[in-house]
């Protein structure tokens, strides 16, 4: 059966950040939690699962960017028992948040705190960094492209618990996006794990951003070539306007949500993510050669 997301409901809309709940072989698990501002939703959804907090046993964590992972220090402040599972690269960070909190402070400035809330550190000894290939009965692995540090996690049942390793689609729409923020984007990476991905055969994806998506196939195809679009596009010298007046409209012709869209992946994000790895890509090429 395919999960349910839990609509988190990011600044009091609907269907821009989910998280799941999963049966796993050692109780409740949550896949991604949110960002602190959404933990009175968070919680919500769990109840009407017939679910407190305190019932969960472990999150499962795609990447520590804060749509994702933000509110996991506050969770296990309240929930101690709560154990986290991470990437060996993001794991001290959760332990130690501080310059993940500043690098944000810096890209978000005065709407940090309306964004995210508290950035809490989680107990080194509730953060599990992730080793072999399987958690609690899923497999999980490297997916890097959004970030370098991003995992996916394979269920037995087919259900890929994606984060953003399959971009932004605001289901029952039908447009993919990639999410490209900076500072790590890499879209040779991305393909990549696109490629890992396919050769694991999902049946469906459960994104982030937001919602179940059955037609695996048809979505990796699209994801690839929207994120080769809009990466020629930036390489090729499109400005910021551009890039977002392109983004806008190719939006607009979908007849999507855009403001949810939007949301959960600002296009001046996108265009600086991929300006910062055009340049050091060029940068790379020029030393190569």
């Amino acid at each position: 059966m395919a999960p349910e997301p839990i609509d988190l409901r990011h600044l009091g809309r609907e269907r821009v950040i989910a998280s799941y709940l999963l049966d796993t072989d050692d109780g409740p698990a949550l896949f991604d939690c949110g960002p602190s501002t959404t933990i009175d939703a968070l919680k919500a959804g769990l109840s009407a699962r017939g679910l407190a907090l305190t019932d969960l046993r472990h999150l499962l964590l795609s990447h520590i960017h804060l749509d994702h992972a933000g509110a996991a220090g506050v969770l296990v402040r309240e929930h101690p028992a709560l154990q986290v599972h991470v990437s060996p690269i993001g794991a001290p960070h959760l332990v130690d948040p501080s310059r993940l909190e500043k690098s944000a402070r810096r890209l978000y400035g005065d709407t940090f705190d309306s964004l995210w809330g508290e950035l809490a550190p989680v107990p080194e000894a509730n953060v599990h960094a992730l080793d072999g290939g399987s958690i609690l009965g899923l497999e999980w692995f490297p997916s890097p492209g959004h970030a370098s540090h991003h995992v996916c996690y394979l269920d037995p049942d087919g259900t890929l618990y994606a984060g953003d390793a399959c971009g932004v689609r605001v289901l029952p729409g039908r447009f993919v996006m990639p999410p490209t923020p900076p500072p790590e984007v890499d879209v040779e990476a991305w393909h990549e794990t696109l490629d890992e991905i396919e050769r694991r055969a999902p049946e469906r994806l459960a994104l982030v951003h937001f919602g179940v998506a059955d037609d695996v196939g048809r979505h990796v195809t699209a994801l690839r070539l929207a994120l080769d679009d809009w990466a020629e596009s930036v390489e090729g010298g499109a400005t910021e306007e551009e890039f977002v007046e392109h983004a806008l409209a190719e939006l607009a012709d979908s007849g999507e949500d855009m403001d949810a869209y939007g949301q959960a992946m600002p296009f001046w994000q996108s265009y600086r993510g991929l300006r910062r790895w055009a340049e050091k890509r060029g940068a790379r090429l020029s030393t190569d050669s």
